[in-house]
Protein backbone atom coordinates (compact mmCIF):
# COMPACT_ATOMS: atom_id res chain seq x y z
CA UNK A 1 0.00 0.00 0.00
CA UNK A 2 1.17 3.70 -0.88
CA UNK A 3 0.70 6.32 1.56
CA UNK A 4 -1.75 8.96 0.42
CA UNK A 5 -0.86 12.14 0.93
CA UNK A 6 -2.80 14.71 2.50
CA UNK A 7 -5.12 16.98 0.02
CA UNK A 8 -5.44 20.63 0.29
CA UNK A 9 -6.58 21.89 3.27
CA UNK A 10 -6.98 18.51 4.80
CA UNK A 11 -4.67 19.49 7.68
CA UNK A 12 -5.43 23.33 7.70
CA UNK A 13 -7.42 23.86 11.20
CA UNK A 14 -10.73 24.98 10.35
CA UNK A 15 -10.45 28.53 11.86
CA UNK A 16 -7.52 28.56 9.19
CA UNK A 17 -10.07 27.22 6.22
CA UNK A 18 -12.47 29.65 7.12
CA UNK A 19 -9.90 32.60 6.83
CA UNK A 20 -8.56 30.98 3.80
CA UNK A 21 -12.15 31.44 2.11
CA UNK A 22 -12.40 34.71 3.68
CA UNK A 23 -15.25 34.37 6.27
CA UNK A 24 -15.77 35.57 9.26
CA UNK A 25 -14.25 33.53 12.08
CA UNK A 26 -16.26 31.12 14.02
CA UNK A 27 -15.37 33.15 17.49
CA UNK A 28 -13.20 30.45 18.64
CA UNK A 29 -9.92 32.10 19.62
CA UNK A 30 -6.96 30.41 20.44
CA UNK A 31 -5.62 30.55 23.96
CA UNK A 32 -3.95 33.65 25.32
CA UNK A 33 -0.46 33.48 25.25
CA UNK A 34 1.08 32.71 28.85
CA UNK A 35 3.12 36.16 30.40
CA UNK A 36 6.27 35.07 31.68
CA UNK A 37 7.67 37.45 34.16
CA UNK A 38 11.63 38.05 34.73
CA UNK A 39 12.67 36.31 38.19
CA UNK A 40 13.71 38.54 40.48
CA UNK A 41 12.35 41.67 38.96
CA UNK A 42 8.99 43.03 40.48
CA UNK A 43 6.53 43.92 38.23
CA UNK A 44 6.44 47.24 38.71
CA UNK A 45 10.06 47.38 37.00
CA UNK A 46 8.92 45.53 34.01
CA UNK A 47 5.34 46.59 33.31
CA UNK A 48 4.94 50.48 33.05
CA UNK A 49 0.79 50.92 33.74
CA UNK A 50 1.49 49.86 37.21
CA UNK A 51 2.39 52.96 39.16
CA UNK A 52 3.33 53.59 42.65
CA UNK A 53 1.22 56.21 44.20
CA UNK A 54 2.61 58.85 46.64
CA UNK A 55 0.14 60.99 47.71
CA UNK A 56 2.29 63.21 50.29
CA UNK A 57 4.55 64.03 47.89
CA UNK A 58 2.20 64.93 44.99
CA UNK A 59 0.39 67.22 47.35
CA UNK A 60 4.03 68.66 48.73
CA UNK A 61 5.13 68.84 45.04
CA UNK A 62 1.79 70.51 43.98
CA UNK A 63 2.16 73.21 47.25
CA UNK A 64 5.71 74.02 45.91
CA UNK A 65 4.64 74.73 42.46
CA UNK A 66 1.82 76.90 43.30
CA UNK A 67 3.94 79.31 46.26
CA UNK A 68 6.77 78.92 43.66
CA UNK A 69 4.24 80.57 40.64
CA UNK A 70 3.03 83.07 43.00
CA UNK A 71 6.59 84.13 43.97
CA UNK A 72 7.66 84.38 40.06
CA UNK A 73 4.93 86.14 38.97
CA UNK A 74 5.24 89.12 42.50
CA UNK A 75 9.11 88.88 41.52
CA UNK A 76 8.99 89.32 37.78
CA UNK A 77 7.08 91.78 38.10
CA UNK A 78 9.59 93.84 40.68
CA UNK A 79 12.34 93.17 38.69
CA UNK A 80 10.76 94.61 35.72
CA UNK A 81 11.13 98.11 37.67
CA UNK A 82 14.89 97.46 38.94
CA UNK A 83 15.65 100.74 39.93
CA UNK A 84 13.09 100.38 42.53
CA UNK A 85 14.51 97.45 43.46
CA UNK A 86 17.73 98.55 43.66
CA UNK A 87 17.16 101.68 45.70
CA UNK A 88 15.86 99.66 48.00
CA UNK A 89 18.13 97.01 48.11
CA UNK A 90 20.66 99.79 48.71
CA UNK A 91 18.80 101.25 51.18
CA UNK A 92 18.81 97.90 53.49
CA UNK A 93 22.45 97.80 53.17
CA UNK A 94 22.96 101.09 54.42
CA UNK A 95 24.55 102.47 51.19
CA UNK A 96 24.23 106.56 50.44
CA UNK A 97 23.02 107.64 46.99
CA UNK A 98 20.77 106.10 44.60
CA UNK A 99 20.85 103.76 42.06
CA UNK A 100 21.97 105.08 38.27
CA UNK A 101 22.65 102.69 35.83
CA UNK A 102 19.15 102.59 34.61
CA UNK A 103 20.06 101.46 30.94
CA UNK A 104 21.81 97.98 32.43
CA UNK A 105 19.06 98.14 35.38
CA UNK A 106 16.06 97.61 32.27
CA UNK A 107 18.00 95.15 30.24
CA UNK A 108 18.81 93.31 33.29
CA UNK A 109 15.90 93.15 35.09
CA UNK A 110 13.85 92.04 32.07
CA UNK A 111 16.18 89.23 31.71
CA UNK A 112 15.84 88.43 35.45
CA UNK A 113 11.99 87.88 34.74
CA UNK A 114 12.25 85.94 32.02
CA UNK A 115 14.77 83.68 33.27
CA UNK A 116 12.82 83.06 36.69
CA UNK A 117 9.50 82.64 34.08
CA UNK A 118 11.37 79.97 32.21
CA UNK A 119 12.86 78.55 35.39
CA UNK A 120 9.47 77.85 36.81
CA UNK A 121 8.36 76.62 33.05
CA UNK A 122 11.28 73.88 33.13
CA UNK A 123 10.81 73.05 36.71
CA UNK A 124 7.04 72.30 36.34
CA UNK A 125 7.44 70.53 33.53
CA UNK A 126 10.28 68.33 35.12
CA UNK A 127 7.65 67.71 38.16
CA UNK A 128 4.89 67.16 36.19
CA UNK A 129 6.84 64.16 34.61
CA UNK A 130 7.99 62.67 37.56
CA UNK A 131 4.62 63.11 39.04
CA UNK A 132 3.64 60.74 36.19
CA UNK A 133 5.89 58.68 35.86
CA UNK A 134 5.07 57.43 39.97
CA UNK A 135 8.42 58.92 41.28
CA UNK A 136 9.16 60.81 44.72
CA UNK A 137 9.14 64.55 43.17
CA UNK A 138 8.87 66.81 45.86
CA UNK A 139 13.00 67.95 45.31
CA UNK A 140 12.33 69.12 42.25
CA UNK A 141 10.48 72.25 42.75
CA UNK A 142 13.64 73.11 45.52
CA UNK A 143 16.47 72.66 43.35
CA UNK A 144 14.78 74.17 40.78
CA UNK A 145 14.00 77.65 42.45
CA UNK A 146 17.64 76.71 43.89
CA UNK A 147 18.76 76.73 40.02
CA UNK A 148 16.77 80.01 39.20
CA UNK A 149 17.43 82.41 41.54
CA UNK A 150 21.01 81.80 41.17
CA UNK A 151 21.00 82.62 37.39
CA UNK A 152 18.34 85.76 38.05
CA UNK A 153 21.01 86.44 41.16
CA UNK A 154 23.53 87.01 38.22
CA UNK A 155 21.53 88.62 36.11
CA UNK A 156 20.49 91.28 39.08
CA UNK A 157 24.54 91.39 40.10
CA UNK A 158 25.51 92.83 36.73
CA UNK A 159 23.39 96.41 36.72
CA UNK A 160 24.47 96.69 40.31
CA UNK A 161 28.06 95.79 40.18
CA UNK A 162 27.99 99.08 37.14
CA UNK A 163 26.39 101.09 39.66
CA UNK A 164 28.92 104.52 40.93
CA UNK A 165 27.23 104.29 44.17
CA UNK A 166 27.48 100.66 44.75
CA UNK A 167 31.14 100.55 43.47
CA UNK A 168 31.75 103.26 45.97
CA UNK A 169 30.15 101.63 49.06
CA UNK A 170 32.40 98.63 47.78
CA UNK A 171 35.53 100.66 47.76
CA UNK A 172 34.66 102.27 51.21
CA UNK A 173 34.59 98.69 52.76
CA UNK A 174 37.93 97.86 51.51
CA UNK A 175 40.09 100.49 52.91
Amino acid sequence: MTEQRPRYGELATPEEQRRAAGLEPTGEQAPAPIAVEPVGVPREATDPTVRRTHPVDRVVTIALLAYGLINVIVTALSYLDLTRVMNESMAILGIDGEFTNYAQGKLWGTVAAIVLIVGWSVTAWASIRRLRSGRITWWVPLVGAVATMLVASVCLAVPMMGDPAFVSYLENMRG
